[in-house]
């Protein structure tokens, strides 16, 4: 206790720091950060491995390139990484000291589990917390760039869509507009349309909204480019509806090189776009920080489209330092049985299991969140929260039972 006799037989002061704590948590700390960096290597090694695939035959994605993308990633990699290795490294350096009787002598002795285990649950909640504010921007960054480069050279399908600020940017192959109310020509037809397929269109579109399943647009503009990149025609329009084909364009205005601006009530413009897809081009949650996510969401709240992708990132984010204390109770409970209780093998088996039955705990609720069938604050604190009331449970049982 605080009051008992020192060296001296002179009482100890109160607020002396709790040496075998510190102790502890050094051993923590650095068992955690190693597994951290070796966790991350796999992953990322893992994950490389899957660029590779995808670029067989791609042979515009070079292996610099892959590579490239891969320290790109890494970032993200290691948040997701984060909780596991502080459940493994917990175990393991828990386990050292069990297995060398510290901690037994220790709580031989009188000490509390709850007195040592004070700075590696500390440390692990600041870590957590580190990876929210200061980590997740940068990793944001990193991966908006990663992803990036993924659609540019090893994605497939329609052109690339960015949708930001209310604005949206489409490069699309191009198939020319035809008069108000026509439909796209067949394949293999004649005429104009046909004779332009190869060229490139890029729409930009302000104001964009959504309501229900209708997608209206403010003032719209065609930039219509030939395969060399020269400016061929530039449509304007006030309005423009996204319709399944295309979009219907109103009160349009055509410019071309060396001709007089001629002007159309309505323009049917051919388009590959849907509404799903323009929903699933928003900026990944994994792509936008704690602090950008807010401000995102209530962009998107007022534009009409859902949110609850990006509610469940944020509030996954801030569930992090508590998740992280979680899996630090958790290890401590696995591993500070004695060795005649249990073999090692079986503890760390048992922490495996413990840490997967909460990563599938997490995926189920944060499945349920996105489906609307719970809130999305209780879909992604729930996980955390059952593995604490978990570790405090197995710890109060180590300890008293």
């Amino acid at each position: 206790t605080p009051d008992a006799p020192g060296r001296l037989g002179l009482p100890r002061r109160r607020g002396r720091p709790p040496t075998l704590s510190v102790y502890v948590g050094r051993r923590f700390i650095l068992a955690v950060l190693g597994m951290q960096g070796g966790l991350t290597l796999i992953g990322a090694l893992f994950d490389f491995l899957g660029l590779l695939r995808q670029a067989s035959d791609k042979p515009q994605a070079g292996l610099g390139l892959l590579a490239e993308m891969e320290v790109l990633r890494v970032p993200w990699l290691a948040m997701q990484i984060l909780p596991f290795a502080v459940l493994l490294g917990g175990i393991y350096a828990f386990w050292r000291l069990t297995r060398s009787s510290e901690l037994v002598v220790a709580r031989a002795s009188g000490i509390s589990a709850w007195q040592f285990l004070t700075f590696p649950v500390i440390f692990a909640t600041l870590l957590g917390a580190f990876a929210t504010m200061a980590v997740s921007p940068v990793s944001a960054l990193m991966y908006a760039r990663a992803e990036s480069m993924h659609r540019q050279y090893l994605s497939v399908g329609a052109g690339r869509l960015s949708l930001r600020g209310g604005q949206l940017w489409l490069r699309q192959t191009d198939l020319a507009g035809l008069p108000h109310g026509a439909k796209p020509p067949a394949s293999g037809g004649n005429g104009s349309a046909s004779s332009r397929l190869g060229t490139v269109a890029i729409l930009h579109a302000s104001n964009v909204q959504l309501k229900g399943k209708v997608l209206t647009t403010g003032r719209m503009t065609v930039l219509r480019l030939s395969p060399e990149t020269t400016l061929e025609q530039r449509i304007e329009a006030q309005s423009a509806k996204l319709e399944s084909g295309g979009w219907q364009l109103h009160q349009v205005a055509l410019l071309e090189p060396d001709a007089a601006p001629r002007h159309e009530t309505g323009l049917w413009f051919p388009s590959d776009l849907t509404v799903r897809r323009v929903q699933e081009s928003f900026a990944s949650p994994n792509a936008l920080s704690v602090w950008a996510l807010p401000g995102f969401i209530r962009l998107l709240a007022r534009a009409g489209f859902s949110t609850t992708r990006h509610e469940l990132a944020f509030q996954t984010l801030l569930a992090l330092p508590l998740l992280c204390a979680t899996m630090s109770l958790v290890a401590a409970g696995f591993s500070m049985r004695p060795a005649r209780r249990g073999g090692a093998g079986r503890m760390i088996g048992g922490g495996v299991a413990c840490g997967f039955a909460l990563f599938m705990l997490s995926e189920i609720a944060a499945q349920f969140g996105k489906s609307g069938v719970v809130p999305v604050t209780l879909a992604a604190w729930a996980p955390a929260a059952a593995g604490l009331l978990f570790a405090l449970s197995l710890l109060l049982h180590l300890e008293d039972g």
